[in-house]
């Protein structure tokens, strides 16, 4: 089978920062023009409220969904008196949910936020697709923790299924420690197609950090890689999208 003919998949991750742009505007329209302009066929976003007064009492991950007419799921990290705060999986295909958990780790003085993922199973045309979604925090201890979990023998055993894709804003860079620890497991996107630049996507005004990542088992194969650095995408949000796009290999 050709390159051209092979099964192919879409994907990109994006923290939205509550839909709150650079602007200072809110506004979920916007976030869903944003992955419009992608054409993935799914998208892991984090920082999301659910029905929070400081968001207008939405569900802001539903409203997006509702733009784009895609199936979406919350996955809730934080409980607030008014509403939730958190992330979500948004598909073009039907999805069901395997597991969600709360990370480990004591979240640092400076940012109070409990960490959560959450692993969906995806019914998209090239077959099932196992997706897990995640927002790691701040602390180097932390992260460390959270990488182990996500790592561990109960959330990769979904590999045994097929593709894999893990994505999420994981506040790590390249060669650091959460960050080597997760690819011993699982395969980074950017590391697997050349090309220039370090695809940093954070934050849109003068982007220095890539800490938004997507990595794959083996049943996919990255074809391109990209930061979607679109006018729009630079006043929507503070991370720009990454986005993928994949191969599914032979007899996966």
């Amino acid at each position: 089978m050709s390159e051209t003919t092979r099964p192919e998949l879409r994907v990109a991750t994006y923290n939205v920062h509550g839909c709150v742009g650079t602007d200072r505007r809110r506004s979920e329209k916007r976030i869903a023009q944003v992955i419009a302009e992608l054409a993935v066929d799914l998208v892991g976003l984090q920082e999301l409220d659910r029905r929070r007064m400081r968001s207008g009492e939405v569900d802001q991950a539903g409203v997006i969904a509702a733009e784009l007419g895609w199936h979406y799921h919350f996955q809730a990290a934080m409980q607030h008196p008014d509403g939730h705060y958190g992330h979500a999986l948004l598909s073009r295909y039907p999805m069901c949910a395997q597991r969600s958990a709360c990370l480990p780790g004591v979240a640092p003085f400076f940012c109070r936020e409990t960490r959560a993922a959450v692993h969906l199973e995806v019914a998209t045309d090239v077959g099932l697709v196992q997706v897990i979604n995640t927002h790691l925090g701040l602390g180097r201890r932390e992260r460390r923790l959270q990488a182990e979990l996500l790592t561990s023998a109960e959330w990769l055993a979904a590999a045994a299924d097929g593709p894999l894709i893990l994505l999420g804003d994981f506040n790590s860079l390249p060669g650091s420690r959460p960050h080597q620890n997760l690819s011993r497991h699982l395969r980074d996107v950017r590391l697997l197609v050349r090309q220039a630049g370090a695809l940093r996507t954070f934050p849109t005004r003068f982007p220095l950090f890539a800490v938004d990542h997507i990595f794959v088992n083996e049943a996919l194969e990255p074809r391109k890689v990209e930061v979607h650095r679109s006018p729009l995408a630079r006043s929507a949000s503070d991370h720009f999208p990454l986005l993928a796009e994949l191969l599914v290999v032979a007899g996966a």
